[in-house]
Protein backbone atom coordinates (compact mmCIF):
# COMPACT_ATOMS: atom_id res chain seq x y z
CA UNK A 1 0.00 0.00 0.00
CA UNK A 2 2.86 2.23 0.98
CA UNK A 3 4.39 1.48 -2.60
CA UNK A 4 1.14 2.52 -4.24
CA UNK A 5 1.00 5.95 -2.58
CA UNK A 6 4.35 6.81 -2.88
CA UNK A 7 3.87 6.12 -7.07
CA UNK A 8 0.57 8.37 -6.91
CA UNK A 9 2.63 10.96 -5.07
CA UNK A 10 5.28 11.14 -7.95
CA UNK A 11 2.53 11.12 -10.63
CA UNK A 12 1.34 14.13 -8.46
CA UNK A 13 4.40 16.02 -8.83
CA UNK A 14 4.38 15.24 -12.42
CA UNK A 15 1.20 16.44 -12.99
CA UNK A 16 2.42 19.35 -11.30
CA UNK A 17 5.86 19.88 -13.19
CA UNK A 18 3.39 19.83 -16.54
CA UNK A 19 1.31 22.12 -15.42
CA UNK A 20 4.05 24.81 -14.29
CA UNK A 21 5.17 24.02 -17.72
CA UNK A 22 1.84 24.92 -19.75
CA UNK A 23 1.77 28.11 -17.89
CA UNK A 24 4.97 28.60 -19.99
CA UNK A 25 3.40 27.12 -23.27
CA UNK A 26 0.45 30.00 -22.78
CA UNK A 27 1.86 32.75 -24.82
CA UNK A 28 2.73 30.53 -27.48
CA UNK A 29 0.56 30.18 -30.96
CA UNK A 30 -0.31 32.72 -34.12
CA UNK A 31 -3.22 34.89 -32.16
CA UNK A 32 -2.98 37.66 -29.19
CA UNK A 33 -5.23 35.91 -26.94
CA UNK A 34 -2.77 33.58 -24.52
CA UNK A 35 -3.09 33.91 -21.00
CA UNK A 36 -5.49 36.75 -19.74
CA UNK A 37 -6.13 38.59 -16.84
CA UNK A 38 -9.97 39.55 -17.78
CA UNK A 39 -12.22 38.76 -20.46
CA UNK A 40 -15.32 40.01 -22.16
CA UNK A 41 -18.74 39.35 -21.37
CA UNK A 42 -20.63 37.44 -24.70
CA UNK A 43 -24.38 38.28 -24.45
CA UNK A 44 -26.86 35.57 -25.43
CA UNK A 45 -28.76 36.69 -28.70
CA UNK A 46 -29.28 35.89 -32.13
CA UNK A 47 -26.75 33.73 -33.98
CA UNK A 48 -25.35 35.34 -37.20
CA UNK A 49 -22.28 32.95 -38.35
CA UNK A 50 -22.56 29.78 -39.90
CA UNK A 51 -24.78 26.63 -39.58
CA UNK A 52 -24.19 22.86 -40.03
CA UNK A 53 -26.64 20.91 -42.38
CA UNK A 54 -29.23 20.14 -39.73
CA UNK A 55 -28.95 23.52 -38.20
CA UNK A 56 -27.09 23.91 -35.12
CA UNK A 57 -24.86 26.92 -35.15
CA UNK A 58 -21.64 25.57 -36.58
CA UNK A 59 -19.13 25.85 -33.41
CA UNK A 60 -16.82 22.94 -34.55
CA UNK A 61 -13.45 22.79 -33.81
CA UNK A 62 -10.30 23.52 -31.11
CA UNK A 63 -11.19 25.44 -27.94
CA UNK A 64 -9.32 25.94 -24.55
CA UNK A 65 -9.37 28.48 -22.09
CA UNK A 66 -8.00 31.32 -21.60
CA UNK A 67 -6.52 31.65 -18.52
CA UNK A 68 -4.57 29.12 -16.35
CA UNK A 69 -5.13 25.10 -16.03
CA UNK A 70 -6.49 23.35 -13.23
CA UNK A 71 -4.35 24.32 -10.17
CA UNK A 72 -6.30 26.59 -8.53
CA UNK A 73 -10.39 27.07 -9.22
CA UNK A 74 -10.93 30.38 -7.20
CA UNK A 75 -7.54 31.86 -8.15
CA UNK A 76 -7.16 30.29 -11.22
CA UNK A 77 -3.54 32.26 -11.95
CA UNK A 78 -2.49 31.48 -8.27
CA UNK A 79 -0.54 28.72 -8.77
CA UNK A 80 -0.65 25.60 -6.61
CA UNK A 81 -2.45 25.83 -3.27
CA UNK A 82 0.51 24.20 -0.35
CA UNK A 83 3.09 23.86 -3.31
CA UNK A 84 6.13 22.04 -1.71
CA UNK A 85 8.57 23.85 -3.70
CA UNK A 86 7.91 27.23 -1.99
CA UNK A 87 6.38 28.99 -5.69
CA UNK A 88 4.55 32.20 -4.92
CA UNK A 89 2.76 33.78 -7.31
CA UNK A 90 4.61 36.73 -8.81
CA UNK A 91 1.85 39.07 -8.63
CA UNK A 92 -0.41 40.58 -6.56
CA UNK A 93 -3.91 39.30 -6.63
CA UNK A 94 -6.09 42.52 -8.49
CA UNK A 95 -3.33 41.88 -11.40
CA UNK A 96 -4.44 37.70 -11.85
CA UNK A 97 -7.29 36.65 -13.33
CA UNK A 98 -10.84 36.32 -11.23
CA UNK A 99 -12.04 33.73 -9.32
CA UNK A 100 -13.62 31.03 -11.53
CA UNK A 101 -16.81 31.58 -9.38
CA UNK A 102 -19.00 34.66 -10.78
CA UNK A 103 -21.74 34.44 -8.55
CA UNK A 104 -21.77 35.05 -5.08
CA UNK A 105 -19.68 37.86 -6.19
CA UNK A 106 -17.02 37.07 -3.55
CA UNK A 107 -15.33 34.40 -6.04
CA UNK A 108 -15.79 31.55 -3.20
CA UNK A 109 -17.72 28.32 -3.40
CA UNK A 110 -20.69 28.58 -1.07
CA UNK A 111 -19.84 25.47 0.61
CA UNK A 112 -21.38 23.51 3.65
CA UNK A 113 -19.15 24.04 6.86
CA UNK A 114 -18.55 20.11 6.23
CA UNK A 115 -17.33 20.22 3.09
CA UNK A 116 -15.11 23.40 3.38
CA UNK A 117 -13.44 21.40 5.89
CA UNK A 118 -13.14 18.51 3.50
CA UNK A 119 -11.58 20.72 1.06
CA UNK A 120 -9.23 22.15 3.84
CA UNK A 121 -8.52 18.91 4.76
CA UNK A 122 -7.77 17.78 0.66
CA UNK A 123 -5.59 20.43 0.39
CA UNK A 124 -3.66 19.59 4.05
CA UNK A 125 -2.13 16.88 2.24
CA UNK A 126 -2.40 17.05 -1.45
CA UNK A 127 1.44 16.82 -1.50
CA UNK A 128 1.40 14.20 1.07
CA UNK A 129 -1.44 11.95 0.23
CA UNK A 130 -1.62 9.53 2.77
CA UNK A 131 -5.34 8.48 2.20
CA UNK A 132 -6.55 7.91 -1.46
CA UNK A 133 -9.19 10.23 -1.54
CA UNK A 134 -6.24 12.77 -0.87
CA UNK A 135 -5.15 11.85 -4.52
CA UNK A 136 -6.00 13.66 -7.18
CA UNK A 137 -8.10 11.93 -10.00
CA UNK A 138 -6.61 13.04 -12.90
CA UNK A 139 -3.12 11.98 -11.61
CA UNK A 140 -5.25 8.39 -11.85
CA UNK A 141 -6.35 8.97 -15.38
CA UNK A 142 -9.96 9.81 -14.22
CA UNK A 143 -12.32 11.67 -16.09
CA UNK A 144 -11.91 15.79 -15.25
CA UNK A 145 -15.52 15.37 -14.69
CA UNK A 146 -18.06 18.26 -16.43
CA UNK A 147 -16.31 21.09 -14.82
CA UNK A 148 -12.50 21.26 -14.78
CA UNK A 149 -13.07 19.60 -18.14
CA UNK A 150 -12.78 23.39 -19.56
CA UNK A 151 -9.77 24.12 -18.21
CA UNK A 152 -7.82 21.22 -18.38
CA UNK A 153 -5.82 20.83 -22.00
CA UNK A 154 -7.99 22.13 -24.87
CA UNK A 155 -10.71 20.12 -26.43
CA UNK A 156 -12.63 19.77 -29.92
CA UNK A 157 -16.39 19.93 -30.51
CA UNK A 158 -17.39 17.92 -33.42
CA UNK A 159 -21.35 18.59 -34.01
CA UNK A 160 -23.87 15.43 -35.76
CA UNK A 161 -27.55 15.73 -36.04
CA UNK A 162 -28.85 15.99 -33.11
CA UNK A 163 -25.86 15.81 -30.94
CA UNK A 164 -22.99 18.22 -30.30
CA UNK A 165 -19.84 15.74 -29.20
CA UNK A 166 -16.71 17.34 -27.01
CA UNK A 167 -13.47 15.61 -26.92
CA UNK A 168 -11.33 16.23 -23.97
CA UNK A 169 -8.34 14.57 -23.36
CA UNK A 170 -9.48 13.09 -20.31
CA UNK A 171 -12.77 11.58 -21.38
CA UNK A 172 -16.00 12.40 -23.80
CA UNK A 173 -18.95 13.80 -24.03
CA UNK A 174 -22.34 12.95 -25.98
CA UNK A 175 -25.23 15.71 -25.39
CA UNK A 176 -28.04 14.33 -27.41
CA UNK A 177 -30.36 17.53 -28.27
CA UNK A 178 -33.31 16.54 -26.91
CA UNK A 179 -35.41 17.01 -23.82
CA UNK A 180 -36.14 13.23 -23.25
CA UNK A 181 -35.76 12.00 -19.76
CA UNK A 182 -32.23 11.57 -18.24
CA UNK A 183 -31.12 8.00 -16.87
CA UNK A 184 -32.22 6.93 -13.72
CA UNK A 185 -31.50 8.24 -10.35
CA UNK A 186 -29.43 5.20 -9.58
CA UNK A 187 -26.97 5.73 -12.98
CA UNK A 188 -23.96 7.89 -12.20
CA UNK A 189 -21.35 8.94 -14.49
CA UNK A 190 -18.22 10.88 -14.69
CA UNK A 191 -19.03 13.60 -17.39
CA UNK A 192 -23.18 13.28 -15.86
CA UNK A 193 -26.39 12.57 -18.18
CA UNK A 194 -26.35 15.76 -20.37
CA UNK A 195 -29.69 16.89 -22.42
CA UNK A 196 -28.92 20.22 -24.79
CA UNK A 197 -31.06 22.49 -27.02
CA UNK A 198 -29.67 25.65 -28.94
CA UNK A 199 -31.38 29.13 -28.03
CA UNK A 200 -30.26 31.23 -30.76
CA UNK A 201 -26.14 31.33 -29.99
CA UNK A 202 -26.38 29.68 -26.66
CA UNK A 203 -26.23 25.65 -26.23
CA UNK A 204 -28.06 25.30 -23.00
CA UNK A 205 -27.22 22.25 -21.53
CA UNK A 206 -28.37 20.52 -18.29
CA UNK A 207 -26.83 17.65 -16.61
CA UNK A 208 -27.36 15.35 -13.81
CA UNK A 209 -26.24 12.20 -12.57
CA UNK A 210 -23.34 12.62 -12.35
CA UNK A 211 -21.06 10.72 -9.46
CA UNK A 212 -19.87 13.13 -7.21
CA UNK A 213 -15.72 12.01 -7.68
CA UNK A 214 -14.38 14.81 -9.83
CA UNK A 215 -13.00 18.03 -8.29
CA UNK A 216 -13.46 21.13 -9.80
CA UNK A 217 -9.32 21.12 -9.28
CA UNK A 218 -6.05 20.73 -7.43
CA UNK A 219 -7.07 23.18 -4.56
CA UNK A 220 -10.33 20.70 -3.85
CA UNK A 221 -13.54 22.07 -4.45
CA UNK A 222 -15.90 19.33 -5.30
CA UNK A 223 -19.72 19.18 -5.69
CA UNK A 224 -22.18 15.73 -4.74
CA UNK A 225 -23.64 13.26 -6.48
CA UNK A 226 -26.84 15.05 -6.55
CA UNK A 227 -25.64 17.66 -8.24
CA UNK A 228 -27.61 19.48 -10.65
CA UNK A 229 -25.58 21.84 -12.53
CA UNK A 230 -26.83 24.31 -15.81
CA UNK A 231 -24.52 25.10 -18.39
CA UNK A 232 -24.56 27.69 -21.14
CA UNK A 233 -22.18 28.05 -24.10
CA UNK A 234 -22.29 31.47 -25.47
CA UNK A 235 -20.33 31.77 -28.48
CA UNK A 236 -19.60 35.12 -30.04
CA UNK A 237 -20.96 35.61 -33.87
CA UNK A 238 -17.07 35.99 -35.15
CA UNK A 239 -17.42 32.22 -34.13
CA UNK A 240 -13.97 32.99 -32.36
CA UNK A 241 -14.65 32.59 -28.26
CA UNK A 242 -17.29 31.74 -26.14
CA UNK A 243 -17.77 31.86 -22.43
CA UNK A 244 -18.57 28.84 -20.31
CA UNK A 245 -21.09 29.61 -17.91
CA UNK A 246 -22.60 26.76 -15.42
CA UNK A 247 -24.72 27.02 -12.46
CA UNK A 248 -24.55 24.47 -9.80
CA UNK A 249 -27.12 23.38 -7.30
CA UNK A 250 -26.25 20.75 -4.69
CA UNK A 251 -28.07 21.79 -1.25
CA UNK A 252 -26.33 18.78 0.72
CA UNK A 253 -23.13 20.31 -0.37
CA UNK A 254 -23.73 24.47 -0.45
CA UNK A 255 -25.45 26.77 0.95
CA UNK A 256 -26.85 28.25 -1.71
CA UNK A 257 -26.12 28.11 -5.75
CA UNK A 258 -23.39 29.05 -7.25
CA UNK A 259 -22.36 29.58 -10.79
CA UNK A 260 -18.88 29.21 -12.72
CA UNK A 261 -17.64 31.49 -15.78
CA UNK A 262 -15.05 30.02 -17.95
CA UNK A 263 -13.93 31.80 -21.00
CA UNK A 264 -12.31 29.52 -24.04
CA UNK A 265 -10.98 30.46 -28.05
CA UNK A 266 -10.92 28.74 -30.96
CA UNK A 267 -7.37 27.73 -32.09
CA UNK A 268 -6.89 26.94 -35.98
CA UNK A 269 -4.38 26.09 -38.28
CA UNK A 270 -2.65 29.00 -37.97
CA UNK A 271 -1.43 28.68 -34.53
CA UNK A 272 1.34 26.63 -33.52
CA UNK A 273 0.56 23.03 -31.58
CA UNK A 274 2.04 23.70 -27.94
CA UNK A 275 1.32 20.25 -26.19
CA UNK A 276 -1.17 21.80 -23.89
CA UNK A 277 -4.52 24.15 -25.35
CA UNK A 278 -3.69 22.82 -28.78
CA UNK A 279 -2.72 19.50 -29.16
CA UNK A 280 -3.26 18.56 -32.66
CA UNK A 281 -1.12 17.42 -36.09
CA UNK A 282 -2.15 18.01 -39.31
CA UNK A 283 -3.13 14.41 -40.83
CA UNK A 284 -3.94 13.22 -44.69
CA UNK A 285 -7.22 11.56 -44.45
CA UNK A 286 -7.71 9.09 -47.25
CA UNK A 287 -5.58 11.39 -50.04
CA UNK A 288 -7.80 14.41 -48.98
CA UNK A 289 -7.23 17.73 -48.20
CA UNK A 290 -4.67 17.73 -44.90
CA UNK A 291 -6.98 18.30 -41.35
CA UNK A 292 -6.10 19.06 -38.20
CA UNK A 293 -6.28 15.86 -35.68
CA UNK A 294 -6.41 14.90 -32.37
CA UNK A 295 -4.53 11.89 -31.13
CA UNK A 296 -5.82 9.67 -28.96
CA UNK A 297 -4.53 9.77 -25.54
CA UNK A 298 -2.81 6.82 -23.38
CA UNK A 299 -3.96 8.13 -20.16
CA UNK A 300 -7.66 7.00 -19.69
CA UNK A 301 -9.00 5.45 -16.65
CA UNK A 302 -7.64 2.21 -15.64
CA UNK A 303 -4.83 2.24 -18.49
CA UNK A 304 -2.62 0.82 -16.19
CA UNK A 305 0.35 2.58 -14.49
CA UNK A 306 -1.69 6.36 -14.52
CA UNK A 307 -1.15 6.78 -17.91
CA UNK A 308 2.52 5.20 -17.81
CA UNK A 309 3.45 8.75 -16.00
CA UNK A 310 5.12 6.51 -13.40
CA UNK A 311 5.80 2.82 -13.13
CA UNK A 312 6.83 0.14 -11.46
CA UNK A 313 10.05 -1.65 -12.29
CA UNK A 314 9.53 -4.56 -15.42
CA UNK A 315 5.84 -3.23 -15.55
CA UNK A 316 4.86 -1.64 -18.89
Amino acid sequence: MKTNFRKQAICIALLAIVAQGALAQQGQGGSSITRENSFPAIASGKWTGPRTLDGQPDVQGHWSNTIANHNNFTDPQGGIINDPSGRKPKTQRSERAPSRVSDPPDGQVPFQPWAAEKVKEFQTYFNNPIKPEYIEPLARCAPGGVIKSFYWHGYEIRQFPGYVVILFNSGTRIIPLTDKPHLPDNIKLWMGDSRGRWEGNTLVVDVRNNNGKALFGRSGEFHGPNAHIVERFIFDNSNKRFNYVATITDPETYTRPFTVTIPARRWTADDKTNGWHFETRLANIGGKDKVLERDERICTENNGGFGFVATSSGRR
